[in-house]
């Protein structure tokens, strides 16, 4: 037996250099980066930048603003990087791919027609279209033809990076053959040009092949194909968990070879892994000529007695085999909680699995949980066929997400599925007892995938459902403060938030909602106004009996004489504030018993005073007061100034503040009219005397004058 590794898997350039860059940049940007799409075609990869922070998200329009932007080593279109603009960019595009978009660019805008070979769906040749207004031509059918359309027409033909040469070579010859003016690139990387061939040559002399990569892959795919051909015995794996467990290597030859995205400490975890076994395939080799007693093979499930429990392991007795087993505590159950003698006790009977023996220590390792495993997938099959809810307990953070144990069986929760909003540190759900739904079940590796988030948007779903099916404006609902802005508090109503304005907080004035409420309070809110299609909620909070307005109203009367504190001035007249929030207007025809230029003439902010109610419009919050009204003018004076008025104010008349403000205007005007000559001045006021004078009275000065 023997293994041999291909010299050229792994990483190449291109994803080398995008990963290593990455890794650079998680301390340089504190952990604010981003990925569009995943950066690679290795869910490993993935899963630990997801760890350090770097989240791969579809589409640009979800990517956080303050996070630097990467563009993996597939590319990207030309309308993505103009979307992008104004962020921050780092573009780790391999430059095979950037080379194409050149390329492409270049041929389009001088009128050719792109032909890609390559697969329409692979994000590498997505990008590539984008370069040429998506208007390429995409094939990888080796009896491709071009249509009649395209014979007189220029043709510009690239490759996917990572495609089978031989297939591109034939379609190259297919357009050949049918057009007059062909310009071809063969833009097929030279690592996958390299690892292709040799993989041909490796699978060629090997027993078994195993091609290590993700089935994502393209590069990956290519591999396995050629492989195939050349070894029936060959394997797909993305890591050395899915090697076979009976897998018959005695006598054989084994070759190893990976895509250009698989890391290089993956290739020596197969290679290492394939080394133990065949050491414990030429140990059990051995030992059974020497022994001749009853045989074990990896993979078999016995029936073994308990006959020792230990603090961190069960001795067992495998019923005739030479050796004793050995079941470690964590392969007795999943639960990290229960201890071994929780499990079992010395006599009972259990089933375990052979994982293997070492002849150098006389011991066989066996396991509980392998065999609970097998026994609970058909269970786990039937719940994901039947779409039965499961119920499970949180375990374990892994790579990329959680285990959750639900009954027997064990469920990978994918870190996006644990909960309905994004959780940093996936410690902090161990413990959690969850419904989960399964959304994926993985014959060949016997995984079960599930998600909690699912059924957390569909629990929330009906909620929403229910709450837009009974709102209606008025209503009223007891919230739960969930966030607070500068602007209000968002309350969720139970599966729906609402928003409830500053405004709408007190009838004072504040400068914060979080003057009044905090996050967590309970608020009894009512529905202001509602648009069922934006769905946005707007609440109201105050109470209409607390309005001080309305408090106002019940207190003040016309006529009544109020005690009040001068707050604002104006030209027309002061603000005073009879209750708080509760303001009057006192006109400045109102202010003293005289003519005043000003309120600030008479009046100081602050100043205690009384004043009389004149006037009330509860309809518009309106209230007119008046000092003059309390002051009694002296008999003569008060005679004398009624015969000078033009226009009386009575008492309790209402104050038209407009009219008083147009008043105000025509008197300054008319003050500021010059006046032509002295003489002219006391003719025009004696005129205008006579004027408002009886008839009797002009009589008489008219006869004396004469």
């Amino acid at each position: 037996m023997s293994i041999e590794i291909a010299k050229t898997a792994g990483f190449c350039y291109g994803v080398k250099r995008a990963v290593d860059k990455t890794y650079e940049l998680i301390e340089e940007k504190n952990g604010k980066i981003a990925t569009l799409g995943h950066l690679i075609h290795n869910r490993g990869v993935v899963a630990d930048l997801e760890r350090h922070g770097v989240f791969s998200y579809d589409d640009t329009c979800d990517i956080p603003r303050d996070a630097s932007v990467i563009i993996r080593t597939h590319g990207v279109k030309k309308s993505v990087i103009d979307a992008l603009e104004g962020r921050e960019i780092i573009d780790l595009t391999c430059p095979f791919v950037a080379k194409i978009h050149k390329i492409v660019k270049e041929h389009y805008e001088k009128g050719y027609k792109i032909v890609i070979v390559g697969d329409k769906d692979h994000p590498e040749v997505i990008g590539i279209n984008g370069w040429c207004g998506d208007d390429a031509i995409i094939t990888y059918d080796e009896k491709f033809q071009m249509s009649d359309d395209f014979i007189d027409k220029p043709i510009c033909v690239v490759a996917q990076t990572t495609i089978n040469r031989n297939i591109f070579v034939q379609i190259v010859q297919n357009i050949e053959n049918a057009c007059k003016k062909v310009v071809i690139f063969d833009t097929i990387c030279g690592a996958t040009k390299d690892r292709q061939s040799e993989a041909y040559e490796l699978s060629s002399r090997c027993d078994i092949m195993f091609v290590i990569g993700s089935r994502e892959s393209s590069n990956t795919g290519k591999l396995y194909k050629i492989s195939s051909e050349n070894c029936p015995e060959t394997y797909l794996i993305e890591n050395f968990e899915d090697i076979p467990q009976n897998l018959n290597i005695k006598n054989k030859k084994i070759g190893i070879t990976a895509g250009a995205s698989t890391p290089a400490r993956t290739i020596e975890e197969v290679f290492t892994k394939m080394e133990e076994k065949i050491r414990n395939e030429e140990s059990f080799a051995e030992l059974f000529e020497k022994y001749g007693t009853k045989t074990l093979n990896n993979g078999d499930i016995v029936d073994a007695t308990v006959v020792e429990i230990r603090n961190n392991e069960v001795i067992v007795d495998l019923g005739g085999f030479k050796y004793n087993g050995q079941l470690a505590v964590d392969q007795l159950s999943d639960d990290p909680y229960l201890k071994a003698s929780d499990i079992v006790k010395v006599g009972d009977t259990i089933k375990v699995y052979v994982v293997g023996v070492n002849d150098a220590e006389g011991k066989v390792v066996v396991s509980r949980k392998k065999v609970v495993a097998m026994e609970s997938w058909n269970k786990m099959k039937e719940a994901f066929e039947s779409g039965e809810i499961l119920e499970g307990k949180i375990i374990k953070a892994v790579r990329g997400g959680v285990i959750a144990l639900a009954g027997d069986m064990q469920v990978f929760i994918p870190a996006r599925q644990a909960s309905i909003r994004y959780v940093q540190n996936l410690d902090t759900l161990l413990g959690n007892i969850v419904k989960i739904r399964l959304t994926e079940m993985d014959e060949r590796r016997r995984r079960a995938i599930g998600s909690v988030r699912v059924l957390l948007e569909e629990e929330k779903k009906a909620k929403e459902d229910k709450f837009w099916s009974e709102a209606e404006i008025g209503k009223e609902y007891s919230g739960v403060v969930k966030s607070i802005t500068s602007f209000g508090a968002f309350v969720d109503l139970g599966g729906v938030d609402g928003l409830v304005h500053i405004s709408e907080l007190s009838w004072n004035k504040i400068k914060h909602p979080s003057e009044i409420v905090s996050e967590g309070d309970v608020l009894k809110v009512y529905i202001k106004d509602m648009n069922t299609e934006t769905k946005k909620i707007s609440l109201g909070y105050k109470k209409a009996e607390d309005n001080p307005w309305v408090i106002a109203k019940a207190k003040i009367n016309l006529g009544d004489v109020v005690k009040c504190k001068i707050v604002r001035m104006m030209p027309f007249g002061a603000f005073a504030e009879i209750m708080p929030n509760v303001d009057g207007l006192i006109h400045i025809s109102q202010i003293a018993d005289r003519k005043i230029g000003k309120p600030e003439d008479v009046l100081t902010i602050g100043e205690e005073v009384e004043a009389k109610v004149v006037a009330l419009d509860w309809d518009i919050n309106k209230i007119s007061l008046s000092i003059r009204a309390l002051i009694a003018p002296p008999v003569e004076e008060a005679k004398e100034e009624a015969e000078e008025e033009t226009v009386p104010v009575e008492e309790n008349v209402p104050v038209d503040i407009e009219k008083f403000i147009a008043e105000e205007k025509s008197e300054e005007e008319a003050a500021e009219e010059p006046v032509k000559d002295e003489e002219e001045a006391p003719k025009k006021t004696r005129s205008s005397r006579k004027k408002a004078e009886p008839e009797e009275e002009k009589t008489e000065e008219s006869e004396t004058e004469e």
